[in-house]
């Protein structure tokens, strides 16, 4: 497993590759615009190429998060058009870049079946606005609320809204204090095991091509949202020590999201290699 963190970009996306390895990170997510708003600057042209140059020079796999205010799903349909809109232009910050991966939380919506249709069509409708190599990935989710993206059905079935070709471009990145929350076990090794017999049943292993490396402060099942530090929640030692010993996903990137001691927690995760 390629272990790194999501690292701040003040002073520029570029910016981020120096705090990586700063942190020890092997790779690194970050957030390509503004979280906190709608409207997004354009990427400066010279920053592109700074940020190019950073990626060629240090080799680390990259991948960026969606703005935590898209809802796909939203039933405000004004919501709803801002929120395609938004992953289609982050998508396009992620080609300009040449970031491979954006990473997206599917959003929420009372009704399953409609919602799963309304998130399929705002991917559909940026992976069309954006032809390329960028990849959007359908992030697990703790369930809270209406949340959907809590159960490997719903994953699967969002995937399969995106038609044709288009649902090639889309895979899934895993949160390991979400599946804790959502009721999966991966703390027992029968648990984890059967977790990801499921997952691969369900989704499929192959489309797995990133996971957050997230300890959760609440117990498996509660379907709340909280982050932990690795080893201080209620996922424990043992879960991280059977994922990032797991050959299966020796080649996919890991990011740490608790933010403040990304070099200590990955100086965790690394004790438990061999």
């Amino acid at each position: 497993m390629i272990l790194g963190a999501h690292e701040g970009v003040a002073g520029g996306v570029s910016t981020a590759f120096a705090r990586a390895e700063a942190d020890g990170a092997d790779c690194l997510q970050i957030f390509t615009r503004n979280v906190r708003g709608w409207a997004a600057k354009p990427l400066d042209p010279e920053e592109v190429e700074r940020f190019r140059g950073e990626a060629r020079r240090t080799g680390m796999p990259v991948a960026a998060h969606s703005t935590y205010l898209v809802n796909l799903c939203s039933a405000d349909s004004a919501i709803r058009l801002k929120s395609w809109d938004a992953l289609a232009d982050e998508l396009a910050r992620c080609e300009q870049l040449g970031i491979r991966w954006l990473v997206f939380h599917p959003g929420t919506h009372m009704d399953e079946e409609e919602g799963i249709r309304l998130v399929g069509e705002g991917m559909t409708r940026a992976l069309e606005r954006s032809p390329g190599k960028a990849r959007l990935l359908i992030e697990t989710t703790a369930g809270q609320g209406s949340n959907l993206g809590w159960r490997f059905e719903q994953v699967a079935a969002i995937r399969e809204e995106v038609p044709g070709a288009l649902r090639r471009r889309v895979g899934v990145c895993v949160d390991t204090c979400h599946l804790h929350a959502a009721g999966y076990d991966l703390s027992s090794s029968e648990g984890y095991e059967a977790t990801f017999a499921e997952l691969d049943r369900t989704i499929g292993l192959s489309r797995v091509e990133a996971f957050h490396l997230n300890d959760c402060k609440k117990p498996r099942g509660c379907r709340v949202d909280r982050h932990e530090h690795i080893g201080e929640g209620t996922l424990g030692l043992d879960a991280f020590r059977r994922l990032v010993n797991d050959r299966r996903f020796a080649e996919t990137p890991a990011f740490l999201e608790t933010d403040l001691r990304f070099k200590e927690n990955l100086a965790v995760l690394r004790s438990l290699l061999p």
